[in-house]
């Protein structure tokens, strides 16, 4: 693809998505910023309560792109080797072999991440920055394209352990799913009549996400769209309300989503709207409250929104 084809994206994205739809309902926002966010090479947090799909999307998406899918279901009792996989003796080669654990394929499911204990969600840590694991001090390299989607319920406070800021940082999104509304859920009703699991068609490939995700860093952002993007960063460093802001990582990643979603939409160049529709899914994992504003149950929603409104684009 040349760079006056990145139209070409847009027509790649829809088809997904339409297909997609066939399955999932009501979130078709969620959809495309799930796949900006893999064309931008980061990682999503999917959060809400159960029963609205989060598990089904991440299979979904891997049967649509015609790509490797592993499900881990994160338990307390789930060992780091469990992930990575670990070496085993091979009485005929009187050697060890490696036998490559979940983490070895293109999407990754972590279903209910927070049950598992901290030392197992490090061993995430490596393979999602990194896009590698170390194993007995070897280190193997992650397929391409390598794309975790993790969920998590926002309600369950027994058994769980809660991610780190650190691990938290390493999702370049944080998705809120909603529940549908009554005409979605009729919807989703009249489908399930038709067929518990609609039959979808696999209408990209392997090839084509990588071909993507490198036409994506030729997307155009001008200099006053990076600076925007720097001024509303920095801005939650300094609000009252919030006891931590934004790192440069979360502008690094607003800069490539936008590059993503620019894409999506058929342009060339990156958009303040753009910047505006992200900044939430991006940010909102990022920042902390204050003990007062917790009291206060001050919504970070809210937080985020006034920045949007307090910060002038500068054109």
């Amino acid at each position: 693809m040349a760079e006056a084809d990145l139209g070409y994206i847009k027509e790649v994205t829809d088809k997904i998505v339409n297909e997609m739809s066939k399955r999932i309902i009501g979130n078709e926002e969620t959809l495309y910023v799930v796949l900006a966010t893999l064309y931008a090479r980061g990682h999503v947090l999917l959060e809400g309560v159960p029963g609205i799909a989060k598990s089904y999307l991440a299979s979904s998406l891997a049967e649509v792109l015609g790509l490797k899918h592993k499900r881990i279901q994160f338990t307390p009792d789930l060992m780091p080797v469990d992930i990575t996989g670990s070496s085993i003796y091979d009485q005929k080669e009187l050697s060890f072999k490696f036998i490559p654990g979940p983490i070895f394929a293109n999407i990754i499911l972590c279903d209910e991440i927070s049950r598992a204990p901290p030392k197992t969600q490090a061993a995430l840590l490596e393979s999602m920055q990194e896009k590698q694991v170390t194993v007995e001090g070897n280190t193997f390299i992650l397929e391409k394209p390598f794309f975790v989607m993790a969920t998590q319920n926002p309600i369950e406070q027994v058994g769980v352990y809660p991610l780190p800021e650190a691990q938290l940082d390493r999702f370049m999104v944080r998705l809120i799913m909603r529940l549908p509304d009554f005409k979605e859920e009729v919807s989703i009703l009249l489908n399930k009549r038709e067929s518990f699991d609609p039959e979808i068609q696999t209408v990209s490939s392997l090839e084509e996400i990588l071909k993507i995700q490198k036409e994506i860093e030729k997307v155009t952002i001008s200099d006053e769209v990076l600076e925007y993007i720097a001024r509303l960063v920095v801005r939650t460093r300094f609000l009252p309300s919030l006891t931590l802001g934004g790192s440069p990582r979360a502008s690094l990643a607003l800069m490539t989503m936008g590059r993503a979603f620019a894409a999506i939409n058929g342009r060339q160049y990156v958009e303040p709207d753009d910047i505006k529709s992200l900044f939430y899914h991006v940010l909102n994992h990022r920042v902390i409250l204050t003990p007062q504003a917790e009291v206060e149950q001050i919504p970070i929603e809210q937080i985020l929104a006034s920045i949007i409104t307090d910060v002038p684009v500068k054109l």
